[in-house]
């Protein structure tokens, strides 16, 4: 693998002071090479002090912006600092760190600009989510090849890579709740080229999940009005 690329990680983190030392230690551990940013959304616990012991440049949001609002602060640091390439791994523990380098290939071989792990396509037994959670998937998909045209079979997984044109896109304009799914539809307006790749994910080792209301028809309901919104937005 290359190192001409500047690469960035970018692990948004709240309240993960038990897993995030362990976590960016595996980083570094596997990719020396590559610079890890911890943004520290507002958390109580002890999540900035425990990231930088292990290794990581924190930044420490002065309260909690949710996961779109820490993820759009490292897209600006990747775009006021030139990277040409940021990948994100969730603080919890639930991306295997493994299949980072699987992950950014695709955007090192100048295939895609956007690039999702996703745990539908791995042969592999790791965790797939839970019911709840994977109706809210199989929904997004289907309302995202019925707008798009492309098929993606994880569009809630934060595991991703993006390419330098994705992100001066996303540094000024990032969705802020729950962004996942609206983030795909975005990039697929400004004309990116998206496509999956296999991971294998664990359970969550620490934290709350960002998409906990998955019980409810709230997280449906409000992505898929800002989808629509975006689009609209977009012909006008």
């Amino acid at each position: 693998m290359t190192l001409a690329k500047k690469i960035l990680i970018l692990v948004p983190a709240f309240n993960e002071g038990r897993v995030i030392g362990r976590l960016v230690r595996e980083i570094r551990e596997l990719y020396p090479h590559y610079p890890i940013l911890v943004i520290n959304d507002g958390s109580h616990d002890d999540t900035s002090k425990k990231a930088e012991e292990a290794g990581a440049r924190v930044i420490t949001l002065p309260y909690n912006l949710g996961i779109g609002g820490a993820i759009q602060c490292g897209y600006k640091v990747a775009a006021e600092e030139d990277y040409d390439i940021t990948v994100q791994i969730d603080g919890d523990g639930q991306h295997d760190p493994v299949y980072l380098k699987t992950v950014l290939k695709p955007i090192l071989d100048d295939k895609l600009d956007l690039c999702i792990g996703s745990r539908f396509l791995s042969e592999s037994n790791g965790f797939k989510s839970t019911f709840m959670r994977r109706i809210g998937i199989r929904f997004f998909s289907q309302l995202l090849r019925l707008l798009t045209g492309i098929s993606i079979t994880d569009p809630t997984s934060g595991y991703r890579a993006t390419g330098k044109k994705i992100i001066h896109r996303f540094a000024p304009h990032y969705p802020i709740d729950f962004p996942e799914p609206e983030a795909i539809l975005i990039a697929k307006l400004y004309g990116a080229r998206i496509g999956e790749v296999p991971v294998k994910m664990r359970k969550r080792l620490g934290g709350i999940s960002s998409i906990r209301y998955f019980k409810t028809a709230y997280y449906m309901i409000k992505v898929t009005l800002a989808i629509l919104i975006d689009m609209i937005k977009k012909r006008y």
